[in-house]
Protein backbone atom coordinates (compact mmCIF):
# COMPACT_ATOMS: atom_id res chain seq x y z
CA UNK A 1 0.00 0.00 0.00
CA UNK A 2 1.31 3.44 -0.94
CA UNK A 3 1.37 6.24 1.59
CA UNK A 4 0.44 9.72 0.45
CA UNK A 5 3.84 11.24 1.06
CA UNK A 6 5.63 8.53 -0.91
CA UNK A 7 3.59 8.73 -4.12
CA UNK A 8 5.40 9.78 -7.28
CA UNK A 9 3.06 11.33 -9.84
CA UNK A 10 3.44 12.60 -13.40
CA UNK A 11 1.61 15.71 -14.62
CA UNK A 12 1.30 15.75 -18.39
CA UNK A 13 0.95 19.51 -18.87
CA UNK A 14 -0.35 21.19 -22.02
CA UNK A 15 0.33 24.80 -21.06
CA UNK A 16 2.53 27.36 -22.80
CA UNK A 17 2.04 30.55 -20.76
CA UNK A 18 4.41 30.52 -17.72
CA UNK A 19 1.78 32.03 -15.42
CA UNK A 20 -0.78 29.32 -16.23
CA UNK A 21 1.82 26.54 -16.05
CA UNK A 22 2.62 27.47 -12.46
CA UNK A 23 -1.00 28.05 -11.50
CA UNK A 24 -2.13 24.65 -12.82
CA UNK A 25 0.76 22.85 -11.10
CA UNK A 26 0.02 24.58 -7.79
CA UNK A 27 -3.68 23.74 -8.09
CA UNK A 28 -3.10 20.02 -8.55
CA UNK A 29 -0.62 19.97 -5.66
CA UNK A 30 -3.02 21.86 -3.38
CA UNK A 31 -6.14 19.84 -4.12
CA UNK A 32 -4.25 16.54 -4.08
CA UNK A 33 -2.73 17.48 -0.71
CA UNK A 34 0.76 16.38 -1.74
CA UNK A 35 4.20 17.98 -1.75
CA UNK A 36 5.44 19.81 -4.84
CA UNK A 37 8.38 17.40 -5.18
CA UNK A 38 5.95 14.49 -5.63
CA UNK A 39 4.51 15.87 -8.88
CA UNK A 40 6.88 15.82 -11.85
CA UNK A 41 5.95 17.70 -15.01
CA UNK A 42 6.12 16.65 -18.63
CA UNK A 43 5.20 19.81 -20.51
CA UNK A 44 4.46 18.79 -24.07
CA UNK A 45 5.12 22.26 -25.46
CA UNK A 46 8.71 21.80 -24.30
CA UNK A 47 8.91 18.10 -25.17
CA UNK A 48 6.39 17.26 -27.90
CA UNK A 49 7.77 13.77 -28.60
CA UNK A 50 8.10 11.13 -25.89
CA UNK A 51 7.73 7.42 -25.27
CA UNK A 52 4.60 6.19 -23.46
CA UNK A 53 6.76 3.80 -21.44
CA UNK A 54 7.94 6.73 -19.31
CA UNK A 55 4.77 6.34 -17.21
CA UNK A 56 6.14 3.11 -15.74
CA UNK A 57 8.26 5.02 -13.20
CA UNK A 58 5.23 6.77 -11.66
CA UNK A 59 2.41 5.65 -9.38
CA UNK A 60 -0.17 7.52 -11.46
CA UNK A 61 -0.59 9.97 -14.33
CA UNK A 62 -2.44 13.28 -14.22
CA UNK A 63 -3.29 15.04 -17.49
CA UNK A 64 -4.16 18.73 -17.34
CA UNK A 65 -6.18 21.11 -19.45
CA UNK A 66 -5.23 23.34 -22.37
CA UNK A 67 -6.29 26.68 -23.78
CA UNK A 68 -3.52 26.88 -26.36
CA UNK A 69 -3.99 23.61 -28.25
CA UNK A 70 -6.62 21.39 -29.88
CA UNK A 71 -6.86 17.60 -30.01
CA UNK A 72 -8.37 18.06 -33.49
CA UNK A 73 -5.20 19.61 -34.93
CA UNK A 74 -2.35 17.10 -34.55
CA UNK A 75 -0.63 18.64 -37.56
CA UNK A 76 -0.35 21.92 -35.61
CA UNK A 77 0.25 20.37 -32.19
CA UNK A 78 2.57 17.38 -32.80
CA UNK A 79 2.36 16.24 -29.17
CA UNK A 80 -1.27 15.12 -29.55
CA UNK A 81 -0.51 11.66 -31.04
CA UNK A 82 2.08 10.89 -28.36
CA UNK A 83 -0.35 12.01 -25.63
CA UNK A 84 -2.96 9.64 -27.07
CA UNK A 85 -0.44 6.79 -27.19
CA UNK A 86 0.60 7.51 -23.60
CA UNK A 87 -3.01 7.13 -22.41
CA UNK A 88 -3.47 3.99 -24.48
CA UNK A 89 -0.39 2.55 -22.79
CA UNK A 90 -1.76 3.51 -19.37
CA UNK A 91 -4.91 1.57 -20.22
CA UNK A 92 -2.81 -1.40 -21.42
CA UNK A 93 -0.75 -1.69 -18.23
CA UNK A 94 -3.45 -0.52 -15.80
CA UNK A 95 -1.65 2.67 -14.75
CA UNK A 96 -4.00 4.94 -12.75
CA UNK A 97 -5.04 8.08 -14.65
CA UNK A 98 -6.76 11.33 -13.68
CA UNK A 99 -7.46 13.36 -16.84
CA UNK A 100 -8.95 16.86 -16.81
CA UNK A 101 -10.60 18.75 -19.73
CA UNK A 102 -8.04 18.48 -22.56
CA UNK A 103 -6.98 15.26 -20.87
CA UNK A 104 -10.59 14.04 -21.10
CA UNK A 105 -10.61 14.73 -24.84
CA UNK A 106 -7.30 12.93 -25.31
CA UNK A 107 -8.69 9.98 -23.33
CA UNK A 108 -11.78 9.79 -25.53
CA UNK A 109 -9.55 9.65 -28.62
CA UNK A 110 -7.34 7.05 -26.92
CA UNK A 111 -10.41 4.83 -26.46
CA UNK A 112 -11.43 5.22 -30.10
CA UNK A 113 -14.04 7.94 -29.57
CA UNK A 114 -14.82 11.21 -31.34
CA UNK A 115 -14.31 14.86 -30.39
CA UNK A 116 -16.16 17.74 -32.06
CA UNK A 117 -15.67 21.52 -31.84
CA UNK A 118 -18.28 24.14 -30.92
CA UNK A 119 -17.59 27.52 -32.47
CA UNK A 120 -20.32 29.14 -30.36
CA UNK A 121 -22.60 28.42 -27.41
CA UNK A 122 -19.98 26.29 -25.66
CA UNK A 123 -19.97 25.65 -21.92
CA UNK A 124 -18.28 28.30 -19.79
CA UNK A 125 -18.35 29.08 -16.07
CA UNK A 126 -19.40 27.03 -13.05
CA UNK A 127 -22.11 24.61 -14.12
CA UNK A 128 -24.40 22.12 -12.37
CA UNK A 129 -23.20 18.63 -13.28
CA UNK A 130 -25.60 15.67 -13.02
CA UNK A 131 -24.63 12.19 -11.87
CA UNK A 132 -25.52 8.77 -13.25
CA UNK A 133 -26.57 5.79 -11.13
CA UNK A 134 -23.07 4.33 -11.58
CA UNK A 135 -21.55 7.35 -9.81
CA UNK A 136 -23.17 6.23 -6.55
CA UNK A 137 -20.74 3.32 -6.19
CA UNK A 138 -17.70 4.92 -7.82
CA UNK A 139 -14.68 5.42 -5.50
CA UNK A 140 -14.36 9.08 -6.49
CA UNK A 141 -17.98 10.16 -6.96
CA UNK A 142 -19.63 8.28 -4.11
CA UNK A 143 -21.17 10.73 -1.64
CA UNK A 144 -21.18 13.72 -4.00
CA UNK A 145 -24.52 15.57 -4.25
CA UNK A 146 -26.52 15.43 -7.47
CA UNK A 147 -26.14 17.87 -9.07
CA UNK A 148 -22.83 19.45 -8.01
CA UNK A 149 -21.05 22.53 -9.37
CA UNK A 150 -17.81 22.39 -11.35
CA UNK A 151 -15.77 24.72 -13.55
CA UNK A 152 -16.28 23.95 -17.22
CA UNK A 153 -14.69 25.99 -20.01
CA UNK A 154 -14.26 24.12 -23.29
CA UNK A 155 -14.85 24.55 -27.01
CA UNK A 156 -14.43 20.86 -27.80
CA UNK A 157 -16.47 17.94 -26.46
CA UNK A 158 -17.36 14.30 -26.91
CA UNK A 159 -20.83 13.77 -28.42
CA UNK A 160 -20.84 10.31 -26.83
CA UNK A 161 -18.45 7.98 -25.04
CA UNK A 162 -16.68 4.89 -26.40
CA UNK A 163 -18.21 1.58 -25.32
CA UNK A 164 -15.56 0.76 -22.70
CA UNK A 165 -16.15 4.04 -20.85
CA UNK A 166 -18.69 4.10 -18.02
CA UNK A 167 -20.51 7.44 -17.83
CA UNK A 168 -20.46 8.98 -14.35
CA UNK A 169 -21.46 12.64 -14.86
CA UNK A 170 -22.99 14.78 -17.58
CA UNK A 171 -24.74 17.98 -18.63
CA UNK A 172 -27.29 18.45 -21.41
CA UNK A 173 -24.39 19.42 -23.68
CA UNK A 174 -22.11 16.42 -23.27
CA UNK A 175 -20.62 13.66 -21.10
CA UNK A 176 -18.53 15.12 -18.29
CA UNK A 177 -16.89 12.23 -16.47
CA UNK A 178 -16.19 8.60 -17.13
CA UNK A 179 -14.24 5.66 -15.79
CA UNK A 180 -12.74 3.06 -18.09
CA UNK A 181 -14.48 -0.19 -17.18
CA UNK A 182 -12.41 -2.33 -14.85
CA UNK A 183 -9.49 0.11 -14.67
CA UNK A 184 -8.37 2.96 -12.33
CA UNK A 185 -8.72 5.44 -15.20
CA UNK A 186 -10.93 8.51 -14.73
CA UNK A 187 -11.48 11.46 -17.05
CA UNK A 188 -13.37 14.73 -16.51
CA UNK A 189 -14.51 17.26 -19.11
CA UNK A 190 -14.88 19.79 -16.30
CA UNK A 191 -11.87 21.02 -14.28
CA UNK A 192 -11.60 19.36 -10.83
CA UNK A 193 -8.36 21.30 -10.23
CA UNK A 194 -10.00 24.70 -10.80
CA UNK A 195 -12.09 26.59 -8.22
CA UNK A 196 -13.94 29.88 -8.45
CA UNK A 197 -10.87 32.04 -7.77
CA UNK A 198 -8.73 30.15 -10.28
CA UNK A 199 -11.52 30.40 -12.87
CA UNK A 200 -11.53 34.18 -12.53
CA UNK A 201 -7.74 34.29 -12.83
CA UNK A 202 -7.72 31.90 -15.80
CA UNK A 203 -10.44 33.74 -17.71
CA UNK A 204 -8.61 37.00 -17.13
CA UNK A 205 -5.73 35.49 -19.12
CA UNK A 206 -7.87 33.95 -21.87
CA UNK A 207 -10.85 36.33 -21.87
CA UNK A 208 -10.68 37.15 -25.60
CA UNK A 209 -10.58 33.44 -26.41
CA UNK A 210 -13.58 32.37 -24.34
CA UNK A 211 -15.74 35.45 -23.76
CA UNK A 212 -17.46 37.61 -26.36
CA UNK A 213 -16.79 40.98 -24.74
CA UNK A 214 -16.37 42.70 -21.38
CA UNK A 215 -20.07 42.34 -20.57
CA UNK A 216 -19.97 38.59 -21.20
CA UNK A 217 -16.79 38.23 -19.13
CA UNK A 218 -18.33 40.12 -16.21
CA UNK A 219 -21.51 38.03 -16.45
CA UNK A 220 -19.58 34.74 -16.24
CA UNK A 221 -17.60 36.00 -13.26
CA UNK A 222 -20.69 37.33 -11.47
CA UNK A 223 -22.45 33.97 -11.80
CA UNK A 224 -19.46 31.87 -10.69
CA UNK A 225 -20.02 29.61 -7.68
CA UNK A 226 -17.75 27.76 -5.30
CA UNK A 227 -16.94 24.18 -6.38
CA UNK A 228 -15.81 22.20 -3.31
CA UNK A 229 -17.25 18.83 -4.38
CA UNK A 230 -15.56 19.00 -7.77
CA UNK A 231 -12.23 20.06 -6.27
CA UNK A 232 -12.43 17.22 -3.76
CA UNK A 233 -12.19 14.66 -6.58
CA UNK A 234 -8.44 15.28 -6.87
CA UNK A 235 -7.84 14.31 -3.23
CA UNK A 236 -10.19 11.33 -3.53
CA UNK A 237 -8.10 10.04 -6.43
CA UNK A 238 -5.00 10.22 -4.23
CA UNK A 239 -6.93 8.47 -1.44
CA UNK A 240 -7.80 5.73 -3.91
CA UNK A 241 -4.13 5.28 -4.83
CA UNK A 242 -3.27 4.89 -1.15
CA UNK A 243 -6.04 2.36 -0.50
CA UNK A 244 -4.86 -0.26 -2.96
Amino acid sequence: MNTRQHLKLLLVQIRDKPQVREEEFDSFVRFADINRAQLEVLNVFDRPRFSPELVEQYDAVIVGGASEASVLEPEVYPFVPDCVRLLQYCRQIGKPVFASCFGFQLAVLAMGGEIVRDERDFEIGTLPISLTEAAGTDPLFSGIPDPFYAVSVHRERAPQLPAECELLAFTEACPHAFKVSGLPFWAFQFHPEVDKDILIERLSVFRTQYTQDTEHFNQVIAQAKETPWSNGLVSKFIDYLCSG
